[in-house]
């Protein structure tokens, strides 16, 4: 099934993901003193010192640095040309030869990635408290969200007919988007397809908050303007990866939609790896799609997800926000740029 993440091999279960926490921390919050700082060279080495010999993220001479890559060459270990010749006798290749070493990839640092956000999780724990929402004295009809995003019920039940015109209009989508996955030519699939639409209650959120923003904005204005009510993600092999761009996107041209948006983070985005689009249909309506390789998509989805919706939390301290970029920028180090990616332009339509 072309859907799938093929390249991934078989992981456990993930390990239970937090929601973000509430409360903002002292920006001077420091670490425990008998530990380095948290993903600091020293933290990351001291953890790699205790795991057992033999572990695919123990390899004895590792440079730590945030610029070090699978297959770097090993500092510790002096060069080819420097090497002591064979002796007499020893077979001619047994110089090229080393210990049978497991090569550390972003699949093999997984489980690894799963125990550092846990032990995250351990010293920065939850405890966001959850707004207060009153909902006893709202007018009959009204809606009130989980945040305290208020609908009344004039515009409850026009949000609700344009939510059903995003359902109309998402199905029409998905079946072009099937289309470009069984005719591309680079072996590209679809990924995510479960999470392709926004819930309703998050669409009447996001409605709600433009609303708030722009009170003379009506809901089905403020709907059109939500880039990732609708979302599709591409996968493709890394050999395939900016072949397949150019495929999709110009089939999606073909269909008459127009490409709006489109940033390529593989350059110089630390922290996120893909590359994210953005569409308009003829009628109005946006809708996002993500180019990704099943590493990128993974950690995404999985790895980082929850570290990133904490990061963006304006009650998230300066001291677990540092923490969470290092984490991010960790995961992101053992994923491998897909060749030629760097030919994708960056683009945004000029507002007329």
């Amino acid at each position: 099934m072309t859907g799938q993440l093929r390249s991934a091999p078989r992981q456990s279960d993930p390990l239970p993901k937090p929601d973000r926490p509430n409360e903002a921390r002292p920006a001077d919050r420091a670490a425990p003193t008998d530990r380095p700082v948290p993903w600091s060279r020293d933290d990351l080495r001291q953890r790699l010192e205790h795991l057992p010999p033999g572990h695919p993220s123990s390899p004895r001479s590792t440079d730590l640095s945030c610029d070090h890559r699978p297959g770097a060459p090993d500092p510790d270990r002096p060069a080819a040309r420097q090497e002591t010749e064979p002796d007499s006798g020893s077979h001619p290749d047994d110089r090229d030869r080393e210990p049978d070493r497991v090569e550390r990839s972003y699949w093999s640092e997984v489980p690894r990635f799963m125990h550092a956000w846990a032990d995250h999780v351990r010293r920065w724990p939850d405890d966001r408290k959850v707004a207060a929402v009153d909902r006893s004295r709202d007018s009959e009809g009204s809606w009130r969200g989980d945040g305290n995003q208020y609908l009344n019920p004039e515009q409850h039940a026009q949000a609700k007919d344009v939510i059903a015109g995003v359902q109309r209009v998402e199905e029409t989508l998905t079946k072009d988007m099937t289309a470009a996955e069984r005719e591309n030519t680079c072996g590209g699939w679809l990924a995510g397809m479960e999470h392709r639409r926004k819930g309703e209650d998050r669409l009447k959120e996001k409605i709600a908050e433009k609303i708030e923003h722009e009170p003379g904005r009506t809901p089905i204005e403020a709907v059109r303007e939500i880039n990732d009510a609708i979302r599709y993600t591409f996968c493709f092999e890394p050999d395939a990866y900016a072949d397949g761009y150019w495929d999709v996107k110009q089939r999606l041209e073909s269909s008459e939609y127009r490409m709006i948006y489109s940033k390529n983070h593989w350059r110089d985005d630390p922290e996120y790896k893909g590359i994210n689009t953005r569409w308009v249909t003829v009628e109005g309506q946006r809708f996002e799609v993500q180019f990704h390789l099943a590493e990128s998509f993974h950690a995404k989805q999985q790895t980082t997800h929850h570290a990133y919706e904490r990061s963006r939390n304006r009650l998230t301290g300066r001291s677990e926000r540092r923490e969470l970029e290092a984490f991010q920028r960790e995961v992101c180090a053992f994923i491998t740029a897909p060749r030629d990616v760097e030919s994708i332009p960056d683009y945004e339509e000029e507002d007329s």
